[in-house]
């Protein structure tokens, strides 16, 4: 059975690097249509030239997520040169951290504005065009911080917490028209936000030593679920939020069983 994404829709945010340029990249090598936005233009334009080099379809889009007439405008020039939008990948994200007494409300504010508010800006923006469709798909990021959070980061934690329980929400909403919404929790995959792989080895050894997949994750490994939740396959998840995190604290030791290991 192959995921089939040919002539696919599919919109991401935060295509211009890390995770998301793995999951753009993802979308448009299985068939797809990728419109790639981000907040730079350089990263995209080389990204689209190399696609179309492989024989693959990206169009660069520089936008906030945050501004919803901007986010609008880069909907409508979508439909208006493809006629439809098939998928919403919601990558776009900052962590901010601090612990409660020395955390500035400003960057309580940015967080929330980047991770809530944009994430509502462009599930509100491909509304209708979906449901003109009677059909889409929509795929939040989470974190695994929604389900855990971690000390010193309570304004991640609870921004990505939001995104899960607005994403349930959508997906009542919308299910009368064939639209699924559902989020997804990544664990620890090392980007140049969380700087995982430049910790002390001792450090790096706690952490991994939480996992029952005992490596840190790759950017690959959410983009292959997203795009099977993209895919037909998935049509009947709505609703829900799909830990991608190697098991991470999935048993109370999950070192115990590696000392079976030879």
């Amino acid at each position: 059975m192959l995921i089939d994404l040919q002539g696919r829709v599919v919109l991401v945010t935060g295509a211009g690097r890390g995770i998301g340029r793995a999951i753009a990249e993802t979308f448009a090598h299985d068939g797809a249509v990728v419109i790639a936005l981000d907040l730079g233009r350089d990263d995209l334009d080389q990204f689209a030239s190399d696609a179309a080099a492989a024989g693959a379809t990206v169009v660069p889009e520089v936008a906030d997520v945050c501004d919803p007439a901007a986010i609008e405008e880069v909907v409508a020039r979508t439909v208006e040169r493809f006629g439809r939008l098939d998928v919403l990948v919601n990558n776009a994200g900052i962590n901010v951290e601090g612990r409660l007494e020395e955390l500035d409300a400003a960057a309580w504010d940015r967080c929330f504005e980047v991770n809530v508010r944009g994430t509502f800006t462009t599930c509100r923006a491909v509304a209708p065009v979906m449901k003109r469709q009677r059909s889409g798909r929509i795929l939040n990021a989470a974190s695994f911080a929604a389900i855990v959070p971690s000390v010193g980061a309570s304004a991640y934690g609870a921004s990505k917490a939001a995104v899960v329980q607005f994403t349930r929400t959508i997906a009542g909403e919308l299910g009368p028209w064939g639209i699924t919404a559902n989020s997804y929790a990544p664990g620890m995959i090392p980007t140049a936000m969380n700087g995982l792989t430049e910790m002390p080895p001792a450090a790096q050894a706690k952490k991994l030593d939480t996992l029952t997949l005992r490596r840190w994750g790759t950017p690959q490994d959410v983009a292959n679920l997203l795009c099977f939740l993209a895919s037909d396959l998935a049509s009947y998840i709505t609703g829900t939020l799909v830990d991608v995190s190697g098991g991470k604290l999935a048993t109370q030791d999950p070192t115990a069983a590696y000392a079976d290991l030879d």
